[in-house]
C-alpha cells in the first residue's frame, strides 16, 4: 500500500561509502547504524514492505527514513532536536549560588551545605549540586599546606629537582628517609575475609607488640629500595645505614643522598663518616617539604599495601613482613616519574604566597 509509486533512491559513491561506514562501525550509535542499513537496502531495490521484512523492522520505519533521506540526504538521518524541559533556574540564581559559595558562609557554620544554600536561593538541593559541579566547587572539601620558612628554599628545590630530572653522570641518586615507630598491631578478633556483598572486616581495637624503625633509600633511577630495620633512628643508626648504602652501591659511582633536615643527619658522627667517604654527598630538602623526597611516595605504597591492613602477632613477624615486602618490591621495581620542574614548583609556591598575602589576609 503506497509502495508501488516510490521515488527511486539513488546513492552517490560518497554517500554509499559513508552509509556503509556508519552501518558497520562499532562506535556509531545503534540508531544511526540501523538507519544507514535501511537506506542501503532501499537503494538496492525493493519497496518499503520488502525492506522491512529483510531487516526485521516495520514498514513505517522504513518509509520514514527513506523519505528523510530523499529530502535531506545524509543530514536527514541524524536525530532532530527535541524540545527540552523549560528552564526553571535563572542566570541570576546560578550567579547567586556561585557568589555565596565563594564569598559567604552561613551563620554559625564554616561552609555551605547544598540544603542550606538551596533554602537561601530558593532552588532545589539537586540544582545547587549541579551548579557546584559545573563550576568545580566543592565547599565540603579542604586541603592543608605549609609554606617552608627555609631561607634556602629556592636553592634546595633547584638542587633536589635537578637530581631527579638531570642526574649527574656516573652517579647514583638515593632518596632517603626513616619511617619511625612502625607498630606491630594484632587485632583482638580474627579478620573476617571479604565475601560477595560484604567487605573485609576487622575489629576496631588491637594489641601492640612493639615498634621498629625502617630506614629506606630509594634509587631514583631504578626504583629499587635499600632497607634497614633498627630499634631507633639516632645519628649512629643513620651512619650505619649509610654504610649499608655504600656496601650495596657499585664502587666508582658518586652517591647523592637526598634527606631531610633531621638533626641526626647533621650530627658529628655523620659528618665524620662523610669525611671518610668522599664519594657521598648529602642534599637536604627544604624545611617542612617532605613532599619533595621521592622515598615518601614509596612509604605511602608500603603503608597502603602492607601495613594499613596488616595483622602482626609479634615484632619478629612485622620485621619479616617488611623484609619480604622490600624484596618483592625490588623484584618488580620501577622508578617513580618526577614531572614538575623547579620553576613550576617555585611558581606555584609564589601563587600561594600571593593568595595568602592578598586583601583580607
Amino acid at each position: 500500500m503506497g509502495d508501488t509509486r516510490l521515488e527511486p533512491l539513488v546513492l552517490s559513491q560518497a554517500e554509499r561509502l559513508t552509509l556503509q561506514d556508519w552501518a558497520k562501525r562499532r562506535s556509531t550509535a545503534q540508531g544511526l547504524a540501523n538507519r544507514a542499513r535501511i537506506v542501503l537496502a532501499c537503494a538496492a531495490g525493493g519497496n518499503n514492505t520488502a525492506v522491512a521484512a529483510r531487516l526485521g523492522t516495520d514498514r513505517k520505519t522504513v518509509a520514514r527514513w527513506r523519505t528523510r533521506f530523499l529530502r535531506d540526504r545524509l543530514d536527514g538521518l541524524s536525530d532532530e532536536p527535541r524540545p527540552g524541559v523549560t528552564r526553571t533556574i535563572t542566570d541570576a540564581q546560578v550567579e547567586e549560588v556561585v557568589v555565596r559559595t565563594l564569598e559567604e558562609v552561613p551563620e554559625g557554620a564554616t561552609h555551605w551545605s547544598k540544603r542550606e544554600l538551596a533554602r537561601r536561593v530558593g532552588i532545589s538541593p539537586t540544582s545547587v549540586l549541579r551548579i557546584w559541579r559545573a563550576f568545580g566547587l566543592q565547599p565540603w572539601r579542604t586541603e592543608t599546606f605549609k609554606i617552608s620558612p627555609d631561607p634556602l628554599l629556592i636553592d634546595k628545590i633547584r638542587d633536589v629537582v635537578g637530581l631527579y630530572l638531570a642526574p649527574p653522570a656516573n652517579a647514583a641518586v638515593f632518596a632517603v628517609d626513616e619511617k619511625p615507630q612502625i607498630q606491630a598491631l594484632e587485632r583482638t578478633a580474627p579478620v573476617l575475609p571479604m565475601v560477595p556483598g560484604t567487605p573485609e572486616r576487622r575489629s576496631f581495637d588491637y594489641v601492640r607488640h612493639g615498634t621498629v624503625d625502617l630506614f629506606a633509600a630509594l634509587n631514583t633511577a631504578t626504583g629499587k629500595v635499600i632497607g634497614k630495620l633498627s630499634a631507633q633512628h639516632r645519628a649512629v643508626d643513620f651512619r650505619d645505614f649509610l654504610d649499608e648504602i655504600d656496601r650495596q652501591t657499585e664502587s666508582g659511582l658518586t652517591v647523592h643522598v637526598i634527606c631531610d633536615n633531621l638533626s641526626a643527619h647533621k650530627a658529628p658522627a655523620v659528618h665524620k663518616w662523610l669525611l671518610a667517604h668522599p664519594r657521598f654527598q648529602l642534599h637536604f630538602t627544604p624545611t617542612y617539604s617532605s613532599w619533595i623526597n621521592q622515598v615518601e611516595r614509596w612509604f605511602a605504597e608500603l603503608e597502603r599495601r602492607c601495613l594499613e591492613r596488616g595483622v602482626f602477632c609479634s615484632l619478629d613477624e612485622l620485621k619479616t613482613v617488611l623484609e619480604d615486602w622490600i624484596k618483592t618490591w625490588n623484584e618488580q621495581a620501577r622508578p617513580f616519574k618526577w614531572t614538575k620542574t623547579a620553576d613550576q614548583i617555585i611558581d606555584r609556591i609564589c601563587r600561594y604566597c600571593d593568595r595568602i598575602s592578598g586583601p583580607g589576609h
